[in-house]
This record gives structure tokens, sequence and C-alpha cells, in this order.
């Protein structure tokens, strides 16, 4: 019988309102905040880690045996410096062994608590600061911070100027005197504090934000998780307090919508609709000009960015902070890792509080994906997408369908009391409104997260992994998807697109409004097993197909939707998305030779000239791998003095370097242009067929012609 799932996915202690924990050589330090303000609990820590073998530790070791197969043995230490030691040994005899690195996740876990526990997002006193500089870079001594903003949840907000030195010694006796539980930034590990500790070595001025009058410090390099990919960062840690930067929590926020093109703090806020109404706009290379003529203005753009800040973080942040209290780990680390991991934790909790062994991973392999399979190319009316709700949480729930090595049935149980209070919170959030509501909204949100990784949990190297589970979800699922396609095209549909969990399919001619296209899904829905729930998922007046998971769809409002690197990617230049953008607007309209037109007008433009700079500028980060790479050596050579994590705007030049946009002299490289054109155009190839080499002539067959012209070999006329 399987342990009580509120144990399972809360911990086992019930202790709330843990705002943040300081962990030390044997003891933990618990900041809990009641209605009086911050208190202190102490409690002792015993450092922990698994082994496979006793004989990998030495008999004087507190060693328990665990129940079980995998790492089976729990060995105990009585200090962190002896924890240390026994790491290094056993790393250096090759042993195989399991241990956090981190000491606030070794006492949450075994201490079954987790923070923030009765409380909302609303109720965590957060902290937002925002710098402006003379310049990019903290070096040189002309490079001072300005001015800092600092905000907070609970209304203050201040502007702290002055002398450098004084403003960085305002700052630290804000911090102590607001006591915030949690500080946020935008871009915060990347720019803003590195520059605060730099100017504050300069003077001398210790940076003690810490709630135990400790200094800030910076750790080691890790990464943050933002979907598929990861971005290094190196963190900052303030004892008593977490660090947010709404940098990567955005960017986490917008992996299933990719509705953002930038994730700088302005166009984030202006893209989701958070902007300050008269926002103040000023270049990053114009603040120190404004400041030393006008800087009320420099004043008014400081409190807009720490305000935003605010607003972003109210945006993206609640599922994280809600996962922080199910998730044995400190809130500034669940909002960097990712939720294998975050599943992987809670896991491994249950398993050492019922004293059993916790498995070994099994080795990885490639796994069968989801379906998918494009049936129709080109503009489609009347499109609706129909769309199985959690398809692979639904078919591991129905079908049983678990990790071999969870011997006490926890993986199974977890996922179905999560998906059971998904579905209470989605519901209280459709009722509620205000603060309740954010708070429902939040909650189903942190669920949702973890649901849906289950199953990738399974293909991935953790602990209870199975790829052979895994491969059993993915058949079944393509078994329903091809289902649902075959009985909406028996039944008069066509299908237009299958994708992993849903059909985008193009309505019956009797399916006139959203009403009966909702009795047609429901329709199609009843011929699926039982605990399988296909929903109406969106219905929009067009769609145009390019590719497999590469389209535009077209609401009954007008509003454009854009899905797939081939019609939007952030890493085009913006001639290429302007020119994908307006062949969009012409196959809209059935328009296709405008579409030939737009791209010979281009051609033309680039062989002249004509381009502006910014037309034609890549945005490319600057990080550690631009130093140190062969394939980056032009990058790095024009980013000597850029700070890792900035971004620089450059250019091909035709003598093969690349510039920066900056000091662009009319020397770009024009052949590198056209062929980037024709790939632009070549994205489109599916939907022209055999019209495409007709009215989409290769320019660089172009060039070669009039190079044979030029030494009499012949002519050929390409565009006539």
């Amino acid at each position: 019988m399987s342990a009580d799932t509120q144990t399972i996915l809360f911990g086992a202690d019930s202790t709330e309102r843990i705002t943040a924990i300081q962990v030390g050589e044997s003891e933990a330090v618990l900041y809990i905040r009641d209605n009086s303000g911050i208190r202190t609990q102490r409690e002792p820590f015993r450092p922990w880690l698994l082994v496979t073998r006793r004989e990998d530790v030495p008999e004087s070791s507190d060693i328990t045996e665990l129940q079980g197969e995998g790492y089976r043995f729990l060995v105990m230490f009585p200090s962190w410096s002896e924890f240390q030691n026994a790491l290094h040994s056993l790393h250096s005899s090759m042993a195989d062994y399991f241990a956090y690195p981190s000491a606030e996740k070794q006492f949450l876990t075994m201490s079954g608590k987790t923070m923030f526990k009765g409380m909302s997002f609303e109720d965590v006193h957060r902290l937002q600061v925002d710098i402006e500089t003379a310049s990019l870079s903290s070096e040189p001594e002309a490079g001072r911070i300005l001015m800092i903003a600092v905000a907070d949840s609970l209304g203050f907000e201040e502007i702290l100027e002055g002398d450098e030195k004084d403003i960085l010694s305002k700052l630290v006796k804000v911090i102590q005197e607001r006591d915030p539980d949690v500080i946020e930034g935008h871009n915060i590990f990347g720019f803003d504090l590195p520059f605060i500790a730099a100017r504050a070595r300069r003077y001398g001025v210790k940076l003690t934000f810490g709630r135990d009058g400790s200094e800030m410090r910076f750790g080691k390099e890790r990464t943050c998780t933002i979907g598929g990919t990861s971005r290094p960062f190196v963190p900052a840690h303030v004892n008593g307090r977490h660090i947010i930067d709404t940098m990567f929590c955005v960017q986490r926020f917008d992996v299933p919508r990719g509705q953002l093109e930038r994730y700088g703090l302005k166009e984030c806020a202006q893209a989701l609709g958070l902007s300050e109404p008269d926002r103040v706009h000023i270049p990053g290379d114009g603040i120190l000009a404004l400041w030393q003529t006008d800087p009320e203005t420099v004043k008014v753009y400081a409190r807009h960015d720490v305000r935003e800040t605010a607003r972003l973080s109210s945006l993206v942040c609640p599922a994280e902070f809600y996962l922080t209290q199910m998730v044995p780990d400190t809130y500034q680390s669940a909002a960097t890792s990712g939720t294998g991991e975050k599943i992987n934790s809670i896991l491994i909790r249950e398993y050492l509080r019922r004293r059993h062994a916790v498995p070994c991973p099994k080795p990885t392999r490639p796994i069968l994906g989801g379906y998918t399979e494009i049936r129709t190319v080109g503009l489609v009316n009347n499109v609706v997408k129909c769309d199985v709700e959690s398809l692979y949480p639904s078919l591991m729930l129905t079908q049983q369908i678990k990790p071999a090595s969870d011997v006490l049935d926890v993986f199974l149980p977890a996922l179905s009391d999560l998906t059971e209070r998904r579905i209470r919170a989605k519901t209280k959030a459709q009722l509620a409104d205000g603060k309740e509501k954010a708070y429902w909204e939040g909650l189903q949100s942190s669920f949702k997260i973890l649901i849906n990784s289950f199953f990738g949990y399974l293909g991935a190297p953790f602990n209870f992994n199975d790829p052979d589970a895994a491969e059993k979800v993915t058949t079944s699922g393509q078994a329903i998807v091809k289902k649902i396609a075959e009985s909406i095209e028996e039944k008069g549909g066509r299908v237009i697109e299958i994708d992993t969990d849903g059909v985008y399919f193009c309505v019956p001619p009797n399916v006139v409004d959203e009403e009966s296209e909702i009795a047609f899904v429901e329709e199609v829905g009843e011929e699926l097993p039982t605990g399988v729930r296909l929903a109406h998922d969106g219905r929009y007046a067009a769609m145009l197909s390019l590719k497999i998971k590469n389209y535009v769809l077209v609401d009954y409002s007008g509003r454009k939707i854009f899905k797939g690197a081939a019609v939007r990617s952030r890493s085009d230049e913006r001639f290429g998305r302007e020119f994908i953008s307006n062949a969009v607007d012409c196959l809209l309209k059935g328009d296709k030779r405008g579409v030939s037109r737009l791209y010979l007008e281009l051609v033309d433009k680039i062989e002249k000239g004509l381009l502006l700079p910014e037309e034609f500028a890549r945005r490319e980060r600057v990080t550690k791998k631009t130093f140190e790479s062969a394939q980056k050596k032009r990058l790095a050579a024009v980013a000597q003095g850029v700070r890792i994590g900035d971004y620089v705007n450059v250019y091909e030049k035709a003598d093969g370097t690349v510039g920066l946009i900056e000091h662009y002299k009319g020397d770009e490289d024009r052949s590198r242009l056209l062929e980037k054109l024709y790939g632009f155009a070549s994205r489109l190839r599916d939907v022209f067929g055999d019209e495409f080499d007709r009215l989409f002539p290769n320019p660089m067959a172009r060039a070669k012609a009039h190079e044979a012209e030029s030494t009499g070999q012949g002519t050929l006329n390409l565009f006539g």
C-alpha cells in the first residue's frame, strides 16, 4: 500500500512559513516569518550520502543499511567538513556513491521540511534592485554606478544616489532595514550583482546583505535549465535570503508559449503588457550622457525598471515558488534547476523517509518519440485543434506504467494526486479573482510543470528512470493520436498536422460554429479509451502550414500566431524575419507571386548595398565559449572587453571577419546575405512545390552567370 501522497509531495514535516534556511557545519538556521516578522529556529544538521557497498566507507562511519538494492547504505557525518573529506575520498577511489553538494538540500531532504508552506506568493517580502552605470564594464575607473533603484512588495521605493561609495553603503542599509526574503533583478546574476561586487571591492565596502550580517558571496558556475537547453551563470548567495533572476524565470515561463523574441526587461514588459504607461526608454550607451544633463529622467527610467521587474516576477515566478513548497530545495535553486531533478528529489526524500535504498539509474538509450505527420501544406481555412489533455500522464495512470525500480509504489500515486490537485486548483482559479485567483493560478501551474515532466523523467538519467516504460508510453500515445486522426477523417474532417498529442484539422462542412466544433471533438473523443480525454483546444480562421511543426495560425480577430523556427527564429537577422513575415501576409491572401516580388526586390536591394546595417546585424551573446572555442574566434576578436552574458550586434564583413555594427563601413558580405535570403525563401519551398525554382531563382547562380558573361563564356537571364 502506497504512502500518504501528502507526505510524498510535500514532505513529512508540516512546519509552516519557513522563508529561508542557512546551513553550517552541524546546524541549520531556519528563518520563519510570523505575524511579528522574522524569527530564527536552530536545528541540528548531519550531512549524509549513499553508497552501494559498505566497504567503500570506513568501519568507524555512522552507517545505516537500508532495505532493497542500489544505494543501500546511508552514511551520516557529524559535520560538513567531515562529509567533504569523505566525498573527496570516495571520488578518488572511484566508488559508486550518491550525494547532494548542497547542504540546504541535504537538510531539507532528510528533515522532510519544505519552504513557504502555508504561504502565498504575495506573503513573501520581495525586493527589486536595478543599477544604472556609466559603462557596461565595472573595471575602468570611470565605469561607476550612477544610481541604484530599489523597490519592494510592501510599497517601498527609493533611488540611491550620490557618491558611489555612499550609494553602495546605502544599498547595504536598505537591504538590512527592509529585510526582504527575496532579492530580485533582471539579469541580476549576469550584471547587477557582479558589477556591485566589483565596485564595492574598489571602495572597501562590505556587502553585508545576509540576515546574519554576513557578506554576499559567489559560488561556482552552474547552469540554469531552460526547456531543452541550459544557460551558464555564476550564482550569488546571501545567507537567509533567495536571489531570483527574472531573466531566467521569464525564459522558463516562455518555453511552452514561445511568444517572446527577446528577453530584455523592456521587451518582455512590453510584450507581456507590463510596461509603465509613460515608460521612459534610454539606449544603454546614452545613460551616462543623459545623467550628466538630465539626471531626473534617468531616475524615472530606473524606477520604471524596478517596477517592471516586480510585475514580471509576479507573472513568471509563482509557479517556481509553489514548487518550492513541495521540492526539498531552496527557492533560488528551484528557480534554475530542471523539473526532472525536482521529481527525483521528491522520490528520494520519500524512499529515505521509509528507510529504503535508492535505485541506481539505468543506462539511457534512444526512445521512440511521439508521432508527427503533416498531411496538408499551404493555406487552409476554418481550422480546429483538438488535444488530448496530458496524454502521456493520462496513459501512465490508465495503463499503470511506472518505473520498475519503484518498489514502494510512490511514482504513480504522486502523479495521480498532482493531477487531482491541479484540476481542483484550475476550477478554483476560474471561480476566483484578484489575489485569490493569482494564488490558484500559480498553484495549478506548479502542479502542471511537475505533471508534464513525469514522462520525460522515465527516459532521463535519474535514479528511478526506466527507458522501457518510457517507450511503452510513447507507443501507446502514437496509437491514440493516429486513432484520433483516422476518426476525424472518417467523419468528414481533413487532417492538416498531427503532433504527439494533438491534431490540427479542417472541419467538415456541417460544422459551422464553436459549439458544433466542440460537439464534433467530443464525438471523436468518445472512441478513445477510458481516462483519455480529448478537448477542443483552439479555433482559427486560417492556418498556413509550411512543414511539420512550422505554421502560422490566424484567429478570428485577425491575430497571427507563429510556430516553428521556419517562420520565426530569434537568431534570424531582421531582414529575414521581415521577409518571412511579409511573405506570410501574402500567402494568407493567396498571393504567391507577391512573395516572389518581395524576394526579387530584396535581392536587388542587397546587391546594391541598400540594406541598413541594423537589418542584417546579428545579435550574439558573449559567453566563456566565445573566448575558448575555435569556432567562435571571429566573434572573440570583436568581443574583447565585453562582459560575459552581455550581447553584441555584429555583421559578416566582405573580408571574412566579423565586425561590430557600430563600426560598420559599408563592407558587409553581400554574397553571404544573398545566400541567407535564399535560405529564408527555401523555408517556404513546400508551399510552392514545382514553382519554387522559377519564382525564387538562386542569386548565387546569377552571380556565376555575371562572372561567365564578364569572361565571355555566355550569358544567362535568370530574373527576366
